[in-house]
């Protein structure tokens, strides 16, 4: 027999029971019975997991239902199966039995609930050799956490958010247990995975740790004891994509899921990766032998139309790929660069030269993002290894660590982002020749191209601080700035798309429609309502730099003339145009 959890064509999840007729291999789906359906009232916070326990029980984590704040005060509410862990006997009764030790079994709730007060225990485990139930539960707005479910426990959702009071003021004396260990939405953290712990032999300083990531910022964490032997979490790495679920082998190895489609085995850290990335950037190959503040021959230099916004900084940028290999462009006007390819910028403030960052398409073709930080004198950087903030010339400086570059540079987005016909269809200087030119034209002719874009019928981004056309210059700085997350393919919610070229822009997605998540306080607040940017979350979020500032990571300024722009956008704009 198996059992599956999946949600319905109505949006509903559903608990089954299959048989197979091949030793497991696969389930036989005329054979499914239906064990338990629970109503969703919203299409988030559903849950994602069941699994047997060493009681040979089956397990069932439930999300509160969905929408912002718990709307439905599920996760308090012990009539409603939504936000609750639960626990049946799916070996004996017709479709299951309830465990006598439930607790409510009795009664004064619903009996197939085992622990309450979650908001969406999205993954969890069983400790393989202690039997402990490990679960990471996603926050609202501010605070992710881990916790150990045990039987008849209350994990405080909504009145607490983590440890934090939420709906409930004071919530001190309330009967809530408090999570393991928690986390803010700093550093671009905002949605827990849960894990496993570690019960492999590959690692054995890991044996008995609970490793757990962050589906947004890559982000792998552990629970280890303090001097106190008080919880703690620390670090370990920083995986380049999402983390959509972890695995864990027969043998206790542990394994990371990418929402990608990819599947990644933790390894010891000398083994391999970006611990092995030179150490200096005079090392990498990249820059000129005689004097490294300039690259090395054969890196092709090039602009965009739209810059992005990085703290004031002004930029220059170059391409190398592989000798004999081109660039294929995609549909939708991506390239597509071969493996062997490298992206190099440099970043300058007030005339010096602060950082230099390569992205490198690596030979096992994964995307790489590098930061080194360049030293006073200048003459050399030495990689920011896991990232840094500085001050620099006043303000705070963000060196970004190799998992922070892969939530910007995404895969839909063509991972090196700048390097799409809409933002080289235009003209640029070469200093080697102090020629102007059209760069799609000029990289053709130098045979960069497997086949040449047409700069007359390419899509073309525009400056957004020149003249012209004011929906023109929002969108091509919301097509920069915001749709490497925000467009078709993310998988990311909200799924509208601030794609330059899409059209309407202004979808049901995004036009007047209620936030499910943070509203920043703002109970009349939209993710955009034409006419009302105070009211819009599209201009409320890049207006601050905070946890729920957009973007959410690697800018501490304001970009206070992109704001702007957007603002007299939002102001002009009509109805939604759906």
């Amino acid at each position: 027999e198996g059992f599956l959890s999946y949600t319905g064509a109505g949006g509903d999840s559903v608990f089954s029971r299959f048989t197979s007729n091949d030793g497991g291999m696969t389930l036989d789906d005329e054979s499914e019975e239906v064990l338990l359906t629970i109503d969703q009232p919203f299409g988030n916070h559903n849950g994602g997991q069941i699994s047997f326990g060493p009681d040979r029980m089956l397990y069932i984590g439930m999300g509160d239902g969905g929408g912002s704040n718990d709307p439905l005060g599920a996760g308090q509410d012990l009539d409603t199966l939504l936000g609750k862990f639960l626990r049946i006997d799916v070996l004996n009764g017709d479709p299951y039995s309830i465990p006598a030790d439930n607790p409510f079994a009795g009664g004064g709730g619903r009996e197939e609930i085992y622990a309450w007060g979650l908001r969406n225990p999205w993954r969890w485990s069983f400790d393989t050799e202690t039997g402990t139930l490990w679960a990471g539960d996603v926050g609202q707005g501010e605070w992710e956490e881990i916790s150990i479910i045990e039987l008849g426990g209350n994990y405080g959702w909504n009145a607490k958010e983590g440890s934090r009071c939420f709906a409930v003021q004071p919530c001190d004396d309330g009967p809530w247990i408090d999570p393991i260990v928690e986390y803010d939405h700093s550093q671009g953290r905002s949605s827990i995975t849960g894990g496993y712990v570690y019960r492999g032999s590959a690692i054995p300083g890991m044996t008995g740790i609970y490793i757990f990531g962050d589906y947004v910022s890559g982000h792998v964490y552990g629970v280890f004891d303090d001097v106190d032997g008080n919880a703690e979490m620390r670090e370990l790495f920083q995986h380049g994509g999402r983390i959509s679920s972890f695995g864990q082998g027969q043998e206790g190895e542990v394994y990371v899921v990418d929402y990608g489609g990819t599947l990644h085995r933790i390894i010891p850290e000398d083994v391999g990766g970006e611990d092995n990335f030179p150490t200096l950037l005079s090392e990498t190959g990249c820059m000129d032998a005689g004097d490294v503040t300039q690259v090395a021959a054969g890196l092709v230099p090039y602009g965009v139309n739209a810059p992005f916004w990085s703290d004031d900084a002004a930029k220059d940028r170059w391409i190398a790929l592989p000798d004999g290999e081109t660039i294929t462009v995609e549909p939708n006007g991506n390239w597509v660069l071969p493996q062997g390819s490298v992206v190099v910028k440099n970043f300058w403030l007030d005339g010096q030269l602060i950082e230099t960052r390569l992205m490198v398409h690596h030979d096992d073709g994964d995307w790489g993002g590098y930061s080194y930080e360049w030293n006073d004198a200048g003459t050399d950087a030495t990689y920011a290894q896991g990232g840094k903030v500085k001050t620099i010339g006043g303000q705070q400086w963000v060196f970004p660590s190799s998992g922070d570059c892969m939530q910007c540079h995404t895969t839909v987005a063509g991972r090196t982002l700048g390097l799409e016909n809409a933002q080289l269809n235009g003209d640029f200087t070469y200093t080697s020749t102090n020629r102007l030119s059209n760069q799609l034209a000029t990289l053709g002719h130098i045979g960069m191209f497997e086949e040449t874009p047409d700069p007359a019928t390419a899509p073309a981004l525009v400056d957004p601080f020149g003249g012209g056309d004011l929906s023109e210059r929002a969108r091509s700085y919301l097509h920069t700035n915001c749709s490497q997350c925000h467009r078709s393919g993310t998988d990311l919610r909200p799924k509208f798309d601030l794609t330059a070229f899409t059209n309407p822009l202004i979808d049901d997605q995004l036009c007047g429609t209620e936030p499910i998540g943070n509203d920043l306080g703002n109970g009349d607040a939209r993710r955009m309502i034409p006419g009302d940017p105070d009211n819009s979350l599209i201009w409320l979020r890049m207006s601050r730099r905070d946890a729920n500032a957009m973007p959410p990571l690697g800018s501490t300024l304001v970009d206070q003339a992109g704001a702007d722009l957007v603002r007299s956008w939002i102001e002009q704009l009509g109805a939604c145009q759906l």
